[in-house]
């Protein structure tokens, strides 16, 4: 018996990517965000879902896409990693990939090389590739850190903690 994985399939611009989705929590709509000073620019800002704090990031600026307007069909995937939760935003959230494992390729090294040290391997799915993310590196406390007051960033760090707590 072949090993398969279950993956979230999301785009953002043409391509298609995917994580683990033992690392999803939920996909919303995009509320209201509020904005973070001194945060890097892909970091959009913190939401409230349901009483939690959420930080958020969106993709398609993380990847360096310059023109990240919000259209409708945008959607938050709200991931868990280390017991926090963090939001994505993506141009759309598709489908649940059931992967063979034979069929995940490790990445190139010139992936490693040009910094995208994120990307986990290459499913082959109908044809298609999904570039497979790794959520701890991607969340890695250095690539979210908020430049800001000290006191501030413990107070989002303390809210996010106690709606992971409280989950």
């Amino acid at each position: 018996m072949s090993r398969e994985l279950h993956i979230v399939g999301f785009k953002v611009g043409r391509e298609t990517y995917g994580v683990p989705i033992k690392s999803l929590h939920e996909i919303v709509r995009v509320p209201e965000i509020t904005a973070v000073p001194d945060a890097p620019d892909y970091l959009e800002g913190v939401i409230n879902l349901r009483g939690k704090i959420v930080s958020v990031m969106d993709l398609r600026k993380r990847f360096g896409e310059k023109e990240a307007t919000l259209r409708k069909q945008n959607r938050i995937l709200v991931v868990e990693h280390g017991g926090r939760l963090a939001g994505l935003i993506v141009d759309s959230a598709s489908e649940v990939l059931k992967i063979p494992a034979d069929a995940v390729e490790a990445p190139p090294a010139v992936f490693q090389d040009g910094g995208l040290n994120c990307v986990t391997g290459l499913g082959k799915v109908d044809g298609r590739l999904v570039v497979l993310l790794d959520m701890s590196k991607l969340l890695a406390p250095g690539s979210l850190q908020v430049k800001s007051e000290p006191g501030e960033k413990k107070t989002v760090a303390k809210a996010e903690a106690k709606g992971a707590a409280a989950k």
